[in-house]
């Protein structure tokens, strides 16, 4: 007896990244591409044979799973709408406030909710070997700087990546990244300060995503780089998500479960 077709919902579908779900899900012999929302609503992006409802609420009516690509302004309102569902939910939008993800971890408590800052298996092996990098390189012998370069359309910056790839670092010498965290050095600054994570945000031309995550030391340099060449390993790594979801109970998951890596200890 064969399993119903997994229903997968796009929000965001007419996006950059959206339009590359869209391919990646009707590739896949065992989903069905139940429709998606945009906020551009810029339909002649979209297939005329693909629903693009109003409101998210509608979207998760018709779907399993609903992929989420959009824009951080709105994701309080789909973690509302996603908290009173049975619908899984992988988030992808970056640039979140405090508040907003709370109200993420609110749904999660109800529904698998995968979140990634980056959904590349690269990008997630990367986070977890500067973390494991921070754990063995003592703050005040190592110095670690994180340099990132998007597109001159990326509205966020440092970008959702090297804020997690920051984040991993600062768990590992177990403080706050907030504590720590300098950006946009500019003028005379002073010495740099022992134990801070640096970054460096760089933009221009279509560059989709380059990270790499500096340790440097007195006598040596340990650097991690990760370069993206097409998005569509987003939307890869995306899908595989959603399929993941299937079955699995409430909880706030990350593309580490996906991948099926245990946590950094």
């Amino acid at each position: 007896m064969t399993s119903s077709p997994l229903r997968i919902g796009i929000a965001g579908i007419t996006g950059r990244v959206g339009r590359l779900l869209v391919e990646e899900v009707q590739q896949q012999e065992n989903a069905i591409l139940s429709g998606g929302t945009s906020l551009s609503k810029d339909i002649k992006n979209a297939s005329d044979t693909i629903p693009v409802f109003d409101t998210i609420d509608a979207l998760i009516q018709v779907s399993d799973v609903i992929i989420d690509f959009t824009n951080a302004a709105i994701t309080a309102t789909h973690a509302k709408a996603f908290k009173n569902s049975d619908v899984a939910w992988v988030l992808g939008t970056t640039g979140i406030d405090e508040e907003t993800q709370r109200l993420i971890r609110e749904a999660a408590s109800t529904i698998p909710v995968i979140q990634a800052a980056n959904f590349s298996p690269g990008v997630t092996l990367m986070m977890r070997l500067a973390g494991e990098l921070a754990k063995a390189l003592p703050a005040n012998q190592y110095d670690a700087e994180i340099i990132e370069t998007h597109h001159r359309q990326k509205v966020d910056a440092p970008s959702g990546t090297a804020l997690a790839i920051g984040e991993s670092i600062a768990k590992a010498r177990n403080v706050q990244l907030k504590d720590v965290k300098e950006s946009g050095r500019d003028g005379v600054t002073g010495a740099r300060k022992e134990g801070a994570i640096g970054f460096a945000a760089l933009r221009g031309g279509q560059i989709v995503g380059e990270h790499s995550a500096l340790f440097l030391s007195d006598v040596e340099e340990i650097s991690l780089t990760h370069k993206a060449f097409d998005r569509r390993i987003f939307a890869k790594g995306a899908v595989r998500s959603a399929f993941w979801s299937a079955g699995k109970p409430a909880n706030l998951y990350g593309m580490t479960h996906v991948l099926g890596l245990d946590p950094v200890q």
